[in-house]
């Protein structure tokens, strides 16, 4: 046990030390108007680089990158099924799949999943 703990103390310091010391390396970038504009061969910019994007194609791109991983989620379940106590197998399966069913509501009821609007 204490082992466990050691270890884990020892990864999330290592963990912290990567992290600052990758904050106080980073190179600093000042951003002048020239740096940002883009370049087209000395001449005025016709138009923006910078397209609009639908914040509806955002929203669900990733609703479906959430239920594409909790589908990777759901699989090893079925796996699990024959090895593991039928009672806790059904509490954590249902619990889960209620959190999913809520979530999906959810969105609906907020209009996230409506496409033509």
């Amino acid at each position: 046990m204490f082992n466990l703990f050691f270890m884990s103390i020892i990864i999330l310091l290592i963990a912290v030390v990567v992290m600052i010391l990758a904050s106080i390396l980073s190179k600093k970038t000042s951003n002048d108007r020239e740096k940002m504009s883009p370049f087209e061969c000395g001449f005025d910019p016709i138009n923006s680089s910078r397209l609009p994007f639908s914040i509806r194609f955002f929203l669900i791109t990733v609703i479906f990158l959430i239920f594409d991983v909790e589908i990777a989620l759901i699989l090893p379940m079925i796996l699990i099924f024959k090895t593991s106590n039928i009672i806790n197998w059904m509490i954590t399966s249902l619990i889960f799949l209620l959190i999913l069913i809520i979530g999906l509501i959810h969105e609906w009821n907020q209009g996230a999943l409506n496409w033509s609007k």
